[in-house]
C-alpha cells in the first residue's frame, strides 16, 4: 500500500470532490435560469375550479395528469388515455374537453373546471349530480365524472334539451356497464324535465 494514501486521505478527497460536483451543480442551476428563447417554463399558474394553483408541469404533460397526480384531483379519470372513453372529460372556457388529449401548458390563460368545482361553497352538489343519484345512473360510477361534466355543459348552453339533445351531448362518453339510460334520465330529470 502507498505510505501516502490513507484511508483518512481517501475520504476528505472523495468529500472534496463531492462538495465541488454539488458547487458546480448549483453554478449549472443558476445558469438554466436564463432560459433560451423557446424553452417552455414549467412552474406556471392556472386557474382551476376558480382558483389559481401553482404547479410544475413538464412541457409534453397532459392536463389530466397534472390535474390527478400534481393537484389531487382525482374525480378526472384517465380510461383510455387517448381522446376516446370521456371518463377525463372537463371543461376549459364553458367546453368540454378530454383533458387526456389536452396539453397542460395551452390552458395557462384559461379557466378549468372538474368535477370537484361543481359543488357549491356550502357542499351542495350540483343539481345534475343530484339527478344522477336520485335517477340511480352509475353503475360502477368510473364513467361517471365525465358524464357529469358533459351534462352540465350541455345543460348551461341548452337548459331544457330534448331527449335526442341529451344523447348526442354524451355520445362522446362511454359507458361499460352500458347505463346510458339512467344517465340520460338523470339529465332529463335535472332539466325539469320527466324522464
Amino acid at each position: 500500500m502507498n505510505p501516502r494514501l490513507s484511508r483518512r486521505r481517501f475520504i476528505k478527497a472523495v468529500i472534496a470532490s463531492s462538495a465541488a460536483a454539488a458547487a458546480n451543480a448549483g453554478i449549472t442551476s443558476a445558469v438554466a435560469q436564463d432560459r433560451p428563447t423557446g424553452a417552455v417554463e414549467r412552474l406556471i399558474s392556472l386557474n382551476i375550479n376558480g382558483r389559481t394553483r401553482r404547479v410544475d408541469v413538464l412541457p409534453q404533460e397532459t392536463l389530466a395528469y397534472t390535474l390527478r397526480y400534481k393537484l389531487g384531483l382525482t374525480g378526472t379519470k384517465i380510461g383510455c388515455n387517448r381522446g376516446e372513453c370521456g371518463a377525463c372529460t372537463v371543461m376549459i372556457d364553458g367546453v368540454t374537453n378530454y383533458s387526456c388529449s389536452t396539453l397542460t401548458h395551452s390552458v395557462r390563460s384559461r379557466k378549468v373546471l372538474t368535477i370537484e368545482g361543481l359543488q357549491s361553497a356550502e357542499g351542495a352538489l350540483h343539481p345534475v349530480q343530484q339527478a344522477f343519484i336520485d335517477e340511480l345512473s352509475p353503475q360502477c360510477g368510473f364513467c361517471t365524472p365525465g358524464q357529469v361534466m358533459s351534462a352540465v355543459a350541455l345543460l348551461e348552453e341548452n337548459p331544457t334539451p330534448t331527449r335526442e339533445e341529451v344523447r348526442q351531448a354524451l355520445s362522446g362518453n362511454l359507458c361499460r356497464c352500458g347505463a346510458y339510460d339512467h344517465y340520460l334520465n338523470g339529465v332529463m330529470r335535472a332539466s325539469g324535465q320527466s324522464s
